[in-house]
């Protein structure tokens, strides 16, 4: 038994050790959500970015920043209905132009990277013309200039917010991370396979400890 306790001890601490040095699990991304309008004024996730996609006339685009998952199911949505008539009523209609209403959500304090206060509470709205092959990102640009992107054409800032950052990574306490992906974590934030095999590894490690125990005391 003597002998026992010291492998399962050594053991132990090296499990416990390996769980210390994982990091902390993911929260989100702190960045801008694109979507669709749908019917019924609802949202929809968009599946192309806004240089890609090309509204047709009457159409509502929305664009939400805040700290959420990158996933529709948990993404956080615009705080505005996706109502064209709301947003576009008023513009009168422009032969060989397209129509596509803007519904543009800066989101809470509580999500603005640190220094920043957030442009507006309420979400903004604008109705933009457009040539018939214009895309989102144009629609955009029309109406909310500056637009901030980085060197993967993610967008990052609308009309000049947030000034820093793009797509951080935020930890459990809600403080962002260096790296989109730092060492020792999964995508979706919890222990890498690497980590998960090491756990293992010892634990196979301490079982073979004790059976040589066990075969010396024969």
């Amino acid at each position: 038994m003597r002998r026992r306790l010291p492998a399962a001890g050594l053991a132990l601490g090296i499990v416990l050790t390996l769980l210390a040095a994982a990091p902390a699990l993911a929260a989100g991304y702190r960045y801008w959500s694109f979507w669709d309008g749908a019917a019924g004024g609802q949202w929809s996730y968009a599946t192309q970015g806004p240089s890609l996609a090309r509204p047709a006339d009457g159409s509502v685009q929305g664009f939400r920043f805040a700290v959420s998952k990158d996933a529709a199911a948990e993404a956080a949505k615009p705080r505005a209905a996706a109502d064209f008539e709301a947003v576009c009523g008023a513009t009168a209609p422009v032969e060989g132009r397209k129509r596509v209403a803007l519904v543009i959500d800066f989101g809470v304090q509580a999500d603005a990277p640190t220094g920043e206060v957030v442009p507006q509470e309420a979400p903004r709205t604008a109705c933009a013309q457009l040539a018939p092959e214009a895309t989102t990102a144009e629609a955009l640009a029309a109406v909310a200039k500056p637009l901030r992107y980085n060197s993967a054409a993610l967008l990052c800032a609308i009309s000049g917010y947030p000034q820093h950052g793009c797509g951080e990574q935020m930890a459990e306490t809600g403080a962002a991370q260096a790296s989109p992906e730092p060492s020792g974590s999964a995508p979706g934030g919890g222990p890498s396979a690497g980590l998960l095999v090491g756990i293992a590894a010892v634990a196979v490690l301490a079982a073979a400890g004790v059976w040589q125990s066990r075969r010396r005391r024969r």
